[in-house]
C-alpha cells in the first residue's frame, strides 16, 4: 500500500470515481511522480480508502476508490483552548498538537492576549497536512474566536486548567467523564487574576501545574497535551 495520504472532504465509497483538485493533483504528479494505475489513499472523518489513478489529463488526477482500508475512528475528544500567539510559533504549535491528537482548537481572547486575529484558512491547511503526515483519519476543527466568558458557558467538557499557581501536579483520572477533555492554556503574560478565579469556579475543573519553570505558550501546550494523553490513554 502506498504511503501517500490525502485528505478528501467529500463522501468516499468503494467503486466511486472522482477527480482531485488542482493542488492535490500537482502534488501527486510533480512531487510524488505518481503514474496511472498506481495507488494512494484518501481519508476523511468517515475512514480511509485505497484509490487507484485512472487517468492523468491536463494535470488533473482522476481516481477510482478500490476498497476501504480503515473504518471511522472512535477516539477520545481532546480539545485545546488557547490564546493566539505569533504566527511562526502558532503554526508549529497547531501542527504538533494535531500530531498529538487534539480534535478541536478553540482560540480565546484573554485580558493579556496580544495577537487578536488568526489566519483560519492557513491553520486549517496546517491541520490537514499534519493529519496526512501523522496517519490520522479525523482532522481537527478550528473554532472561531470567542471570549473567555463565552467559552466557560460550555458545561459539556472536563476542563484541565494549566495554572502556574497550583500546588497540584497530577490529573485525577477518576474525575474525568466521557465528555471531551479540554486543556486551557493562557496567553504569554499568563491569566489575569480575575480570569483565574472564573476558571477555578468552572464545574469539574482540575487545575494542574505542569512545570515549575515558566514555559513559552507553545511549550506549555505540548507539555500539557502529553500529560493528558498519558492519563486518558
Amino acid at each position: 500500500m502506498s504511503n501517500i495520504r490525502l485528505f478528501f472532504s467529500a463522501v468516499l465509497s468503494t467503486d466511486m470515481t472522482d477527480k482531485l483538485d488542482k493542488s492535490q493533483s500537482h502534488y501527486l504528479i510533480k512531487v510524488m511522480r505518481i503514474k496511472e494505475n498506481e495507488v494512494f489513499s484518501l481519508f476523511n472523518s468517515n475512514g480511509e480508502w485505497e484509490a487507484r489513478v485512472l487517468n492523468i489529463s491536463k494535470n488533473i488526477v482522476e481516481f477510482k476508490i478500490t476498497k476501504q482500508i480503515r473504518q471511522k475512528e472512535n477516539i477520545k475528544e481532546l480539545w485545546l483552548a488557547f490564546s493566539p500567539i505569533k504566527s511562526n510559533y502558532q503554526n508549529f504549535m497547531i501542527q504538533k498538537a494535531t500530531e498529538l491528537g487534539v480534535t478541536k482548537f478553540l482560540p480565546i481572547i484573554f485580558d493579556r492576549t496580544v495577537v487578536r486575529k488568526i489566519n483560519k484558512e492557513r491553520l486549517e491547511k496546517i491541520v490537514i497536512e499534519a493529519s496526512e503526515q501523522s496517519n490520522r483519519v479525523n482532522v481537527p476543527t478550528i473554532e472561531e474566536f470567542q471570549s473567555l466568558n463565552n467559552f466557560l458557558k460550555n458545561n459539556s467538557i472536563d476542563l484541565i486548567f494549566t495554572d502556574l499557581n497550583s500546588n497540584n501536579n497530577k490529573i485525577d483520572k477518576s474525575k474525568l467523564t466521557d465528555r471531551p477533555v479540554c486543556i486551557i492554556i493562557g496567553p504569554e503574560g499568563d491569566f489575569s487574576e480575575s480570569e483565574r478565579e472564573k476558571i477555578l469556579t468552572f464545574n469539574g475543573v482540575q487545575a494542574i501545574k505542569i512545570n515549575d519553570n515558566i514555559l513559552r505558550s507553545e511549550t506549555a501546550v505540548l507539555s500539557a497535551i502529553s500529560i493528558v494523553n498519558y492519563v486518558i490513554n
